[in-house]
């Protein structure tokens, strides 16, 4: 059967296409757009006019693909910005209402739990502890897992674009803007730290887009050829600091010029790897690794194991 997963993220809607069956899976098609339905109205609990008018446009795209495809199985997740705004719950009626896809507003641990799933069939965790990173506009989940189970799972309410608002005012940032954000997370990660000392982790796994972007621009600049089949991508830390300290010293146009980098990531890249090398330098972590899969995949490797027990499956 033909399924599509829809992720519709605070900055970027995805939309995946497979086919599944009892036995195998097999990814067709994969599409993002910079919606951006966060933008504005993050800080503020809701989603401005401009933001629900872009989103609509975009599903209704969507539901042409499902159409033209004969899709059996659409689910649809919503994130941090839907599940906080106070017209939320009013936006998922709309897109209903309009495309007949039924969006669900899922938890931040639920969207932890999936993002775990997809990490875990992407790479060999080992038996060391690594903290697994998605950075998002809206939420932030840390996970705390090896190849044999996840042992803490946290979602954060503290993504990029929220960060961008908040501190990002100067083009560049400013040395007190960095300061700033470092009192933030002193402040609002003390699950994490407590975590970390009873779990000790080693290595930091990020997904999605902030680290897609990153292993893009340091691809460029190495003249590594992409893979599309990759579920690891080649991307270090010592690849991350030299990026960073050039990120960090740049203006927004000037981090536009940079190969690899894509206008939807331009502003949230800053305040998001001011994060990465806190905690690399707060837990000195001693290697960075890089997963393809993240959310979306969870939610379709969470429809397969369905299938396999014979039942219709759901998140």
């Amino acid at each position: 059967m033909k399924v599509a997963v829809i992720d519709l993220g605070t900055n970027t809607f995805h939309f995946m296409e497979a086919e599944v069956s009892a036995a195998a899976y097999s990814i067709l098609y994969k599409e993002r757009v910079p919606v951006k339905i966060g933008e504005k109205g993050i800080n503020k609990d809701e989603i401005t006019p401009e933001a629900w008018g872009r989103a609509v446009a975009v599903l209704k795209e969507f539901k042409k693909k499902i159409d033209q495809s004969a899709i059996n199985q659409v689910y649809g997740t919503a994130t941090s910005a839907i599940r906080n705004a106070k017209n939320g719950k009013a936006f998922v009626r709309e897109i209903k209402k309009i495309t007949g896809i039924e969006i669900e507003i899922i938890s931040g641990k639920r969207e932890a739990l999936l993002i775990h799933l997809g990490v875990s069939k992407a790479m060999d965790l080992g038996e060391e502890k690594s903290l697994i990173m998605d950075i998002g506009g809206g939420s932030i989940e840390f996970i705390i897992a090896d190849k044999h189970r996840a042992y803490w799972m946290h979602s954060f309410e503290i993504g990029g674009q929220r960060l961008v608002e908040k501190f990002h005012d100067s083009d560049p940032i400013t040395e007190n803007e960095i300061n700033n954000l470092h009192h933030f997370f002193d402040e609002q990660l003390a699950l994490l730290f407590e975590a970390y000392q009873i779990h000790q982790p080693s290595t930091l796994i990020g997904c999605s887009g902030t680290f897609d972007t990153l292993n893009d621009i340091y691809c460029e600049a190495n003249k590594i050829p992409g893979d599309a089949n990759l579920t690891e991508l080649p991307f270090n830390i010592d690849a991350f600091n030299a990026i960073f300290r050039e990120l960090i010293t740049k203006s927004r146009q000037q981090r536009l010029e940079i190969p690899g980098m894509v206008e939807m990531r331009v502003d949230m890249i800053v305040t998001a790897c001011i994060l990465i090398n806190y905690l690399i330098e707060k837990f000195s972590l001693s290697s960075l690794r890089v997963s393809t899969y993240a959310l979306k995949e969870g939610i379709l490797f969470n429809a397969l194991a369905a299938i396999q027990k014979g039942k219709f499956f759901s998140v």
